[in-house]
């Protein structure tokens, strides 16, 4: 069974951080961060336009490898490893900047678990939905912070962008009724989070451990 519960710190005070399953996530997302960075750096080396949304994004055949990447779709094998990496680890920023500064800024674990992940989404659809230089035809690997932002990267079917929008913004009010504790408050985070998974992890865990418990 998964431990929701926080531990304690390493200093031995009772403050609040995360369960051991989501700090080991969060310890390998961050590294994964990392990973994902260099991978997708490294198509730069091997492929004279990695990204085709982002033309200008290229290297001189002077520096380049002496061999080209194969394409997921596309993208070379690389960058969509990259990529992926990215947006499976991307909630990682949240967890871990609740878990280093939550305790010393204010409104703590709603900033950082809700209401930083729900500014995220918002932005990220917005990207999508006006700025992203968008690839024809469609495509199934299309990046995606969440499910619902994929349902639309994948199709261009603004069905999809609208409703990733109302997710966003019960977002912000599950988010407001967090930061004044109002009754179920656990629940609305909780919803929230299911709908904006993967994104939506930290907000999953701030509602479960909100909803209050029955003891008999």
């Amino acid at each position: 069974m998964i431990d929701w519960k926080s531990e304690p710190g390493e200093d031995g005070r009772n403050r609040q951080v995360l369960p051991s399953w989501l700090n080991r996530y969060t310890d390998a997302a961050l590294y994964g961060l990392v990973a994902g960075t260099v991978l997708c750096l490294f198509a730069l080396f091997t492929n004279p336009i990695p990204d085709p949304s982002f033309p200008w994004a290229t290297l001189p055949e002077s520096v380049r490898l002496p061999f080209e990447q194969p394409r997921i779709e596309h993208w070379p094998v690389t960058y969509t490893i990259g990529i992926w990496l990215w947006i499976l680890g991307f909630p990682a920023v949240f967890l871990a900047g609740y878990r280093r500064f939550g305790t010393r800024t204010p409104f703590g674990s709603t900033l950082w678990l809700t209401g930083l992940p729900t500014l995220a989404m918002l932005g990220w659809t917005t990207y999508c939905r006006f700025f992203w230089p968008k690839l024809h035809p469609s495509t199934w690997n299309a990046p995606s912070y969440t499910f619902v932002c994929w349902l639309y990267c994948s199709s261009y079917d603004v069905l999809w962008s609208n409703t990733a929008y109302v997710v966003a913004l019960f977002g912000i009010v599950a988010t407001l009724l967090a930061a004044r504790r109002w009754h179920g408050n656990g629940y609305a985070l909780l919803g929230f989070g299911f709908l904006a998974l993967p994104l939506g992890l930290p907000a999953v865990y701030e509602g479960y451990r909100r909803i209050p418990r029955t003891t008999t």
